[in-house]
């Protein structure tokens, strides 16, 4: 009987498992090489470059530095000057003189051969100072004017004099003036006078300085406007002033 032939089997190269983590123990310091990553292709972006920040100028540093001082001085004058003014407001207690329209007289209303209208009045007019440390000097350059709706029938103007603490002060004052449009106006006038209610104008417009103890101010203007109702136009006789309001300010 033939010998039995030996059939050594063939171990086909198989690919070994991982090793697992308790096998990685134990095989001690052998190191594992990582897997490689896939290479993944790099694009570059070219970035513009950034300008230096320039450093500010000395022209300007210097320029805001005055501004800035001009400011700080504007404002602190205003409040010096405030501050000043509220001191002589509580010094002094300023208050606004008053005037009043005592009575008035026609002594001429002419109407001419040129047919303009020539108006002479006489005003006496109370201005009274109600201020205890306030003197008033009325300087030169006054102007009163008698108005009848709008127009212009006289003018005439203040003396100059000093009006010193809580004074009253009569002035008789006589305005005189021309106007062309006569006739039409004298008629307006006396159609106007069979009403009873005739609306008159005293317009005043006065320099004045004030006195504050010793010092003398600067001047500025009283400027008002007297609104009178009469009863009539009669030359030569008294007039009766049936209503009258008086307003008053300063302009500077």
């Amino acid at each position: 009987m033939a010998e039995r032939q030996r059939i050594h089997p063939v171990m086909a190269d198989v690919e070994a498992p991982p090793p697992t983590r308790s096998q990685q123990g134990s095989l001690g310091s052998e190191k594992v090489d990582p897997p490689r990553p896939s290479q993944v292709p790099i694009r570059r972006i070219n970035l513009p470059m950034q300008q230096p920040l320039k450093p500010p100028s000395k022209k300007g540093s210097c320029w805001c530095k005055c501004l800035c001082w001009t400011i700080s001085l504007l404002i602190l004058l205003l409040i010096i000057v405030g501050a000043t003014v509220g001191i002589l407001y509580l010094l002094f207690q300023p208050k606004l003189p008053k005037y009043s329209v005592d009575n008035l007289r026609i002594s001429d209303l002419t109407l001419n051969f040129d047919l303009s209208l020539y108006a002479r009045f006489n005003v006496r007019i109370t201005a009274e100072n109600p201020n205890k440390k306030i003197g008033i000097y009325y300087e030169r350059g006054s102007h009163l004017s008698v108005w009848y709706k709008n127009t212009n029938l006289c003018q005439g103007s203040i003396p100059h004099f000093y009006q010193g603490y809580q004074n009253k002060t009569v002035l008789n004052v006589a305005l005189s003036g021309q106007n062309q449009y006569g006739q039409t106006l004298l008629e307006a006038m006396q159609e106007q006078q069979q009403t009873g209610s005739i609306p008159l104008d005293l317009k005043i417009n006065v320099p004045v300085s004030i006195k504050l103890g010793e010092l003398k101010l600067k001047k500025v203007r009283i400027i008002g406007t007297c609104k009178l109702i009469v009863d009539s136009l009669s030359t030569n006789s008294l007039i009766s002033i049936k209503a009258s309001t008086c307003s008053f300010g300063l302009k500077l």
